[in-house]
This record gives C-alpha cells, sequence and structure tokens, in this order.
C-alpha cells in the first residue's frame, strides 16, 4: 500500500514538473515575439549605421542587434546587404561597377523574407551614389525595390538632385535625401533642391539642423512634412551652446526631441522616426544597450 502511495506521489511530482515546464517555455517564447516599436502612430526606428561599432558586421548580426534593441522598421545601409548578395570584397572599383551591373536581385528577396520573419520592415535602404554609372543606380533602385524600401537614400545636394530625379521617376521610387550641417549654410533651400523632382524627399535629420541652425525642426516638419519619408533623430546643443553642435545621449541636449516626435502624433505625418547613435559609447556599453537605451526615451516622450 504505501509503496503504491509513493508511485502515485513520483507521478504527481513528475507530472507537477513538466507542466511548470511547459509554462515556462510558453512564457519564453512569447516574451520572443516580433518587435513593434510604433508608439501612438510614430513608427520609431534607427538607421542601421547606429551598429557600426560592434563587432560583426554581418547582415544576420545587424538583424540580431536590431530584434534586441526591440526595432520593427529600420533604414538598411547597403553594405551588409551587398556583402549577403555576395559582392566581391575588393576596392577594384570596375570590378565592383560590373558585380553591379549584373547582380541578381534573388538574394535581395531573401534579405526582405529574412527581415520580414522577424518582424521587421525596410522603409529605406541607403545605396547608391550620384557619381555610379546608370546601370549601377538602376541596380540600386532594383535592389531596394526587392528589399521592400520605399527608395534609397544619399547625401543632399543640388547636383545629387538634378543627376538622380530621372532614375526615381523611372523606377517610381523616392530619393531620399539626407542633411548634415547644410541648412546653416547661407542661401541653401531645401524647397529649391526639392523643386527638381516629385520623387525627391528628404532624410530630415533633425540633430543636424538644430545644431547647424538653433531652430525648431518642427518648423520645417509643418511646411515640408509632406515631402519628408523619414527623420533621423539625435539630441545635440545648438550652435550657441557653450559645448556647440555637439551630440549628447539623449535627454541630456537641447535637440526639441519630444516636440518633434509630438508633432508627428498629433498631425498623423506618416514619417518613419529614426534613432541615430552617434554620441560617444560609454565604457562598459555597446551600441545595441544604446540604441535600445534611446528607442525607450522616444517612447516615453510620446508617452
Amino acid at each position: 500500500m504505501y509503496q503504491t502511495y509513493l508511485k502515485m506521489q513520483r507521478v504527481l511530482r513528475n507530472s507537477l514538473a513538466i507542466a511548470v515546464a511547459l509554462a515556462c517555455g510558453l512564457s519564453a517564447s512569447s516574451g520572443q515575439g516580433k518587435p513593434d516599436s510604433k508608439v501612438k502612430g510614430v513608427q520609431i526606428g534607427t538607421i542601421t549605421y547606429s551598429y557600426r561599432s560592434m563587432p560583426d558586421q554581418s547582415l544576420e548580426a545587424t538583424l540580431d542587434y536590431i530584434i534586441k534593441s526591440g526595432i520593427s522598421s529600420v533604414e538598411l545601409m547597403g553594405g551588409p546587404v551587398e556583402n549577403y548578395a555576395g559582392i566581391p570584397q575588393t576596392k577594384d572599383e570596375e570590378a565592383l561597377k560590373q558585380w553591379r551591373k549584373s547582380a541578381s536581385m534573388d538574394k535581395f528577396k531573401e534579405v526582405r523574407k529574412l527581415f520580414s520573419k522577424r518582424g521587421v520592415s525596410i522603409h529605406i535602404l541607403k545605396l547608391g551614389n550620384p557619381k555610379w554609372s546608370d546601370e549601377e543606380i538602376d541596380y540600386a533602385f532594383n535592389a531596394a525595390k526587392a528589399v521592400g524600401a520605399k527608395g534609397i537614400s544619399m547625401e543632399i545636394s543640388e547636383e545629387t538632385a538634378i543627376r538622380m530625379t530621372p532614375f526615381a521617376d523611372k523606377h517610381k521610387m523616392y530619393v531620399i535625401l539626407h542633411n548634415h550641417g547644410q541648412p546653416g549654410q547661407p542661401g541653401f533651400s531645401f524647397d529649391k533642391i526639392l523643386a527638381h523632382g516629385p520623387r525627391l524627399m528628404l532624410n530630415f535629420d533633425v540633430g543636424h539642423y538644430f545644431g547647424a541652425t538653433g531652430d525648431s525642426p518642427v518648423n520645417v516638419l509643418n511646411r515640408l512634412h509632406d515631402r519628408i519619408v523619414s527623420i533621423h533623430i539625435k539630441d545635440k546643443t545648438g550652435p550657441k551652446a557653450a559645448d556647440p553642435n555637439k551630440n549628447k545621449p539623449f535627454g541630456s541636449g537641447e535637440t526639441p526631441v519630444a516636440e518633434i516626435l509630438k508633432a508627428i502624433s498629433k498631425n498623423k505625418w506618416p514619417i518613419y522616426c529614426d534613432v541615430e547613435l552617434e554620441y560617444e559609447i560609454p565604457s562598459g556599453s555597446d551600441a545595441v544597450t544604446e540604441v535600445t537605451k534611446c528607442v525607450d526615451y522616444l517612447k516615453k516622450a510620446l508617452q
């Protein structure tokens, strides 16, 4: 009788252990769901340039960094994508040109599937150069289309706008122009550059804009929001600060980050808001940790 009792106790203990293990397993798996960094209608993301200091720069590792940062949409740097697609590891410009002219889009389509499977979309592909040949520029647009992006991004200038407009029209995609400190230069005009074509759009770097001008980026957003695909967010000091035009950890600079995000949310502007990590990473930390902090800061700013 006692032996039967002990046997029943063992069965119950084993059953309980299995049930607990299953429950823990389910709980763990539920915590590994797809990321969602959209808050109050604002899609928070990052440009993957933010992870440039990480030791592994492969596409697969970059995707892991994105997931660990809790991000669901990115501006993807072209380097890891081209490496994944098999570009020759050479500095021979002619060899690179020939590869791009004949590259299959199959690997780029794989990139889209790889990211989509893990819950991450690619809104911009940072690939291309106005100095490239026509065939290479066509390749950049085809690659962007294959990964599911809205267009390709590059540095803003009137020369770039003139060169790239026919290709944007041909591919029915955007050329997305990124500013650094140009808005602080005499005579600079977003409007003059955008006037060269309807598919010329802005990747408006609000940190660089504020650092160069001291003016609120909200004024530009109010006026040109329908020509802005995304913004790069960094927290900089203004040009008149004791330490002018300096990148700071989010929350310690002077850029009106919360005001910018709330304007986008209130007006329901479909503008991607991407962290660009450019302040010095503290000792003992890394880019993934700091990007995660930046994303959390932006989320709290929208509450």
